[in-house]
């Protein structure tokens, strides 16, 4: 005769394994979604951290983490001590970026070609314009994307946030509005698994692309408009050259 714990095994089938790397992306896609589909509609409060942490069956630090890409892509704002909301959807624009243009290497490394083009400008810029309260933000990103490495997060949030830091010390509005646009996917790991496929590995991966933000970040607080265009363009081109490495049997 089975007792009722044995049927309450039965009963409950497993639950399915998932890797961390696709808590978050599966949380911003999951409300995304709800948005898209009216189920969240413009001014509505999201559910509290508790609640989503029940929804998906997640830690605190995978929703603050979700959350936190929202926020960048323009789609929530969160109020402190009141909650998160959701925001208005952009105006329609003649050009347009979206995620479905990031289904392959190629169309990954395209936009990192177009952001090295635009980044290593805002970057100079400043270098020239920056003030102390630009800097302090700055740094606050590269401490959390350090803070990252070692909670072994993905770090796309603060890494987002750097360069929009960047975007926003150059005093001209229009690098910052197009940076919010496009949203935290273009950063590389939110699409391919580059850190975890990088031939030396996660951890030495996150440190490297630490360390080149810290020689943006230097050159910017010198006043270096040169090197701090140099230092942003090393950086991006090495993102490129690096995606290309860690996915060889992609045609690119």
């Amino acid at each position: 005769m089975l007792s009722v714990k044995t049927l309450d095994r039965e009963a409950t089938p497993p639950m399915r394994p998932r890797r961390q790397r696709g808590l978050v992306p599966e949380i911003v896609d999951t409300l995304a979604a709800d948005m898209r589909e009216g189920r969240l509609q413009t001014g509505d409060k999201l559910p509290t951290e508790s609640e989503l942490m029940g929804r998906f069956e997640v830690s605190r630090t995978v929703v603050r983490e979700a959350i936190s890409r929202l926020q960048a892509s323009g789609l929530v704002e969160t109020r402190h001590g009141i909650g998160t909301f959701v925001m208005a959807p952009p105006e329609q624009s003649n050009f347009r970026v979206a995620p479905e243009d990031f289904a392959t290497v190629a169309d990954v490394i395209s936009l990192l070609e177009l952001r090295i083009s635009l980044e290593s400008e805002a970057a100079s810029l400043a270098a020239q314009r920056r003030d102390e309260s630009h800097l302090q933000n700055m740094a606050a990103a590269l401490a959390a994307f350090e803070a990252s490495i070692e909670e072994a997060s993905d770090a796309v949030p603060s890494d987002f946030q750097f360069h929009m830091e960047v975007a926003r010390a150059t005093g001209n509005r229009h690098f910052a509005d197009l940076m919010t646009y496009l949203g935290t996917m273009i950063i590389p790991r939110t699409r391919l698994n580059t850190a975890s496929s990088a031939p030396e590995g996660r951890l030495a991966y996150l440190k490297r692309v630490h360390g080149e933000h810290q020689n943006i970040y230097q050159a910017i607080r010198q006043h270096d408009a040169e090197a701090a265009r140099k230092a942003m363009r090393l950086h991006l081109s090495n993102s490129r050259e690096r995606l290309r490495r860690a996915q060889p049997e992609t045609p690119v």
